[in-house]
């Protein structure tokens, strides 16, 4: 078996949700959290590793919760992000920002702690079985290394490519990154596209006061890359020129692993393999998804594709 490690974006896990915090509510028969669920499916995928990827003020509570648990069946590793972890030469630009640099940030924050192939997912999102083990076995079996093709170097990366009408919430509007893919499932690109909901016969996405329908077998990324370690000498890069660009009074712009790859495809500085997954997604997106999510958890249960009792249950 060859090594490939989990990596897991929750170093937003403080935005309060009901109270409380969204990525660490029970949702299983034994108080599992949804995170729980996805290691569960890594591991058996054949991922030998996980790094959490959070903010050093959560983690206590963040150990307690579910990291000392994982460490007994997992290696397991901890990046943090923070809104001051950038280049020397830009700090203190941005004195008023108060929030992190978003998901390419997050991912960078595993340099020097990852080091072999690995899949990136959000802590907040169950993706289902089939995802983990295709992306497992292409990152792999495909080696996932540069390819030279007469041009500059070219990282192949993979992703979980699922189906919109999947990944709707029945409680609001979510975002979603829209994949276009050629005939041989290669992405040509992707528009992050936001308040999509659903819609009669179709999905509808309302931005800046306009409607755009969508089809519901649309193709959609959840933030599931499979990416070479290549991936983190890139992201360095590219995160500097990122900050360089911006206006010093900037202060929401996100550093955005869609949006990075996205220019990475366009530029042909990237090759992605889209990986089709036809498990249905679910999350905590609104307080009124949990009782969703509680009741999906427990008909997978009860279909036999997870222990009643996952990891020895939540302590």
């Amino acid at each position: 078996m060859k090594n490939a490690t989990l990596v897991i974006m929750a170093a937003g896990i403080g935005s309060r949700f009901g109270g409380g915090i969204k990525q660490l509510e029970p949702v299983g028969p034994n108080g599992e959290i949804i995170m729980d669920y996805s290691i569960f499916d890594a591991l058996e995928a054949g991922f030998n590793k996980v790094v959490f990827v959070i903010r050093k003020s959560l983690e206590k509570d963040f150990k307690e919760i579910i990291g000392n648990r994982i460490e007994r069946i997992a290696e397991v590793a901890y990046a943090y992000q923070e809104l001051d972890d950038i280049p020397e030469n830009f700090q203190g630009k941005w004195a008023e920002r108060i929030k992190p640099w978003g998901t390419g940030q997050a991912i960078l924050c595993c340099k020097g702690i990852v080091k072999e192939p690995f899949l990136v997912i959000n802590a907040d999102d169950y993706y289902g079985k089939e995802a983990y083990r295709t992306i497992y076995q292409y990152l792999v079996k495909e080696e996932a290394v540069t390819v030279e093709d007469g041009a500059p170097k070219t990282l192949d990366i993979c992703m979980a490519g699922f189906v919109l009408k999947n990944t709707l919430s029945s409680n609001g509007a979510v975002t979603r990154g829209i994949c276009y893919v050629d005939e041989g499932g290669i992405l040509t690109d992707i528009e992050e596209t936001y308040g999509i909901k659903e819609g009669a016969g179709c999905a509808v996405a309302q931005q800046d006061g306009e409607t755009t329908e969508l089809s519901y077998d649309s193709i959609v990324s959840m933030n599931m890359w499979g990416l070479p370690l290549q991936f983190l000498d890139m992201l360095e890069c590219g995160f500097e020129r990122f900050l360089s660009e911006l206006d010093g009074q900037e202060l929401k712009k996100e550093y955005l692993l869609p949006q990075i790859i996205g220019e990475m495809v366009r530029n042909g500085s990237a090759r992605v393999k889209v990986l089709p997954s036809h498990d249905k997604w679910f999350g905590v997106t609104y307080k009124e998804d949990k009782e969703e999510v509680v009741k999906a958890i427990r008909n997978l249960v009860e279909q036999g594709r997870y222990p009643e009792n996952l990891f020895g249950g939540h302590e």
